[in-house]
């Protein structure tokens, strides 16, 4: 089968996003410039640096009480912070409750009945128990084609390592099994590694 995007691919339901899959799961806290809070899951989110350490997620929708955008972006133009939570398997529930779009007025820790502590290196809250949790601060956010595709980029500049995952020195993500985005409504989970060297390793 080929299509091409804009004719349009004649299945029941559009296929992209299951062709590039398993994605990762960036659960981003925020903070309002009114101090209020939002959590919300973006699958479209990944590192894509070293040194300094850097990662992005894009909002590709909006919603009425936000104009261009989504809760997490807004308020990231304006505090020009946000922290990504890593989920773990048994946030699963959570993390989705926290995906509805819901008003901004909503806080989603409280809706979702999630603990939430104050992150050190910028002012915004982080899902206490989460794995791991990258605290960072703005370098761009980039508006892509289509209507309200924004991709958010940041330097990390503070690492949360939940303690009983890290074993001989090494962030084990069997220890808490990450959640990752298929296609569809479907989900999957990583209970499963092997290790390969480089050539010249």
């Amino acid at each position: 089968m080929f299509y091409r995007p804009e004719v349009g691919h004649g299945l029941p339901h559009n296929p992209f996003n299951a062709v590039v899959s398993p994605r990762p799961i960036g659960w981003i806290s925020t903070r309002g410039s009114d101090g209020s809070e939002n959590l919300a899951p973006y699958s479209f989110f990944n590192a894509v640096a070293y040194v300094p350490p850097q990662v992005m997620f894009a909002s590709t929708s909006a919603k009425p009480d936000r104009g261009d955008t989504k809760d997490s972006v807004a308020n990231i133009r304006d505090t020009g912070v946000f922290c990504v939570n890593i989920v773990a398997h048994d946030m699963k529930d959570a993390m989705n409750r926290t995906s509805g779009a819901w008003d901004k007025t909503v806080d989603e820790f409280d809706d979702a009945g999630i603990e939430r502590v104050a992150c050190e290196t910028i002012a915004c809250s982080r899902v206490l128990g989460t794995p791991a949790a990258l605290e960072c601060k703005l370098t761009q956010i980039v508006q892509l084609p289509g209507e309200a595709n924004f991709t958010v980029f940041g330097e990390v500049t503070g690492v949360h390592l939940r303690d009983d995952c890290l074993k001989d020195g090494v962030f084990d993500v069997l220890s808490y099994n990450p959640l990752a985005r298929m296609g569809y409504k479907d989900y999957t989970v990583v209970r499963d590694i092997f290790s390969l060297s480089r050539p010249g390793e």
